[in-house]
């Protein structure tokens, strides 16, 4: 802190001018995303207590346990399955931790939680920056099972047998379960907040003094093998450090600017729906003993066929909005 006062002191005027300029444009609109974030938070979050009390979930992966034989995984993986998909990794995490699962179980289906985890949220997030929710509920679930079935036939050893699902049973009082639920969900509405003003406000003034384009000249031979425009780099970093729950308001902003264009955005998110969250969530499924590098570049891959394929239906849709004037004329 003092070497920061001390920095500002000798600043130039204008150097503090532009800082506080950039700071004060973003505020209101990262106020609103905030607002709205949390919200959806809040809700999906309360819906889910609701389930796991009245013990609702296990019915739920009953349902879609017999399917997880293809991607070599127990019946009892469904659960931590279901978990993720509707609420967050962590809370597949948990259900993880309770099963014996050998490695290559564990990295099968962290990758598939990976793909397709915080459903409800993070579609709302990709939705609001101009893609289709439907087409990326599908394309995100799709690639989960797709790469759960890929990996199983790949990786070397044998698929797990498929068991029942056990019961969980609520052991708290329902007000007890509410009190804990209020506890953990407004430590995650302050710790979002203050993530998503700080990355935006960063965002910002990397934009203001330039270090934006020189980030996107760095990343540019990366960005043109994913198929991605490079003014997508730093949103791309974003959604690969913290997700896009929290890199909702930089990608808003973008957007609000006119820095990326609907097709632009379509690509980016396109590759993030995938692949995103690759530091933290990471980790964390590594330290139960997946397998890191299978789940990153699984989904890597995953997303470039995603990208590209993307590519061609604008490269066809364009084609056919050319022949279609000219008939027209």
């Amino acid at each position: 802190m003092l070497i920061l006062r001390t920095y500002c002191n000798y600043m130039k005027p204008e150097t503090k001018q532009r800082i506080y300029k950039s700071v004060k444009e973003v505020l209101p609109n990262t106020t609103k995303t905030c607002i709205w974030i949390l919200k959806i938070t809040i809700g999906v979050s309360f819906a889910m207590m609701l389930l796991k009390y009245f013990n609702l979930l296990p019915y739920i992966s009953d349902a879609v346990s017999p399917f997880f034989k293809y991607f070599g995984l127990p019946g009892d993986a469904s659960l931590a399955y279901v978990s993720g998909y509707f609420v967050n990794v962590y809370s597949a995490i948990a259900v993880i931790s309770t099963l014996d699962l050998d490695v290559r179980a564990i990295t099968i289906l962290s990758t598939m939680i990976l793909c397709s985890h915080s459903m409800v949220l993070e579609i709302a997030v990709l939705k609001k920056t101009g893609s289709s929710g439907v087409r990326m509920v599908i394309i995100r679930t799709f690639a989960a099972f797709f790469l759960g079935f890929m990996l199983n036939l790949i990786l070397p050893g044998s698929a797990t047998v498929t068991t029942a699902t056990e019961s969980i049973t609520a052991t708290l009082s329902f007000w007890a379960t509410l009190y804990q639920w209020f506890l953990s969900a407004l430590k995650l509405c302050i710790q979002m907040v203050l993530i998503i003003y700080t990355l935006n406000i960063i965002q910002r003034l990397l934009s203001e003094f330039g270090v934006m384009d020189y980030l996107a000249k760095f990343l540019r031979p990366l960005m043109i093998i994913f198929g991605l425009p490079v003014k997508t780099a730093f949103l791309w970093i974003v959604a690969n450090i913290i997700g896009l729950g929290y890199g909702a308001a930089a990608m808003l902003d973008e957007i609000s600017r006119g820095k990326l264009e609907k097709k632009e955005v379509q690509l980016l998110n396109s590759h993030i729906c995938i692949s995103h969250s690759n530091l933290e969530d990471l980790l964390l499924l590594t330290s139960l003993g997946a397998t890191w590098w299978i789940m990153l570049l699984s989904r890597w891959g995953m997303s470039i066929i995603l990208v590209w394929e993307l590519r061609l239906e604008f490269y066809i849709r364009d084609i056919l909005s050319r022949k279609k004037r000219t008939f027209a004329v």
